[in-house]
């Protein structure tokens, strides 16, 4: 029996705590919180990086600091028999960045995008930061082909488009302006490395922010420009200790 829509939820970062800033681990702390247990079951997915290791044990030296239960799950170096069990028990999928594309063919073979989809719709908490942000949305803004970036289509739980790294990577803005402005990506939203799009069920719920200036954006075409709305995220510095 699937939850309700409002008892969905997907955290989709800009770029986390996890991959640009180790020390600052304020939007790892927020998702946790987010399970309402003592020690939620949290699992990492690192597909869109092919498994690295390194990421692997960023994760791992991350959430041993924090009240967790953390796991991997791997499919390059595949050690889960019953994937369904194993991502159905968990509270928190966290995805991983990387390759976007790369992470879609890879779930889809193993019939992993339904599993998640399905997890999700039963209160599983998924999210994520670049490719583990984009893949929630009907389409990203991607770097998984050589040259410029592009628009890619993903697994659609969203409405619209997601650009991360907004502020991170010089040419995120520019293309996401292009490709909205030319018809070849949706409306959607961009969020600054240490920002996360808080969604519950489908609609925006909240934005914050590890950072105290960072900032998410909601961009809109108007006949032939494109509108960029300035979103203010609350600082998570602020509230953590408070009730959220």
């Amino acid at each position: 029996m699937t939850g309700n829509l409002s008892t969905r939820q997907i955290v989709a970062m800009g770029g986390a705590g996890l991959s640009i800033e180790p020390d600052n681990l304020l939007l790892e702390q927020y998702i946790l919180k987010l399970a309402n247990k003592d020690s939620p079951k949290i699992c990492f997915i690192p597909t869109a990086s092919g498994d690295s290791q390194n990421y692997i044990d960023r994760f791992d030296t991350a959430f041993s600091q924090l009240p967790c239960t953390p796991s991997h799950l791997l499919l390059f170096r595949r050690q889960t028999a019953d994937l369904r069990s194993f991502v159905l028990e968990q509270d928190i999928i966290y995805v991983g960045g990387g390759n976007t594309k790369n992470l879609l063919a890879l779930w889809k073979d193993w019939g992993l995008d339904s599993i998640i989809k399905e997890a999700w719709e039963r209160g599983v908490i998924l999210a994520g930061w670049s490719a583990g942000s984009i893949c929630w949305f009907e389409e990203g803004v991607t770097d998984s082909f050589p040259g410029e970036l592009t628009a890619l289509g993903c697994l659609g739980f969203l409405k619209g488009s997601n650009c991360p790294h907004y502020d991170g990577e010089p040419e995120r803005k520019p293309s996401y302006h292009r490709l909205l402005a030319e018809g070849l990506i949706s409306e959607g939203y961009a969020a600054d490395d240490g920002v996360a799009l808080h969604f519950l069920g489908t609609q925006l719920e909240r934005i914050v922010s590890s950072r105290p200036h960072a900032k998410a954006y909601r961009l809109e075409k108007v006949g032939e420009t494109v509108k960029e709305s300035s979103l203010e995220p609350t600082y998570l510095g602020d509230i953590l200790n408070t009730s959220l």
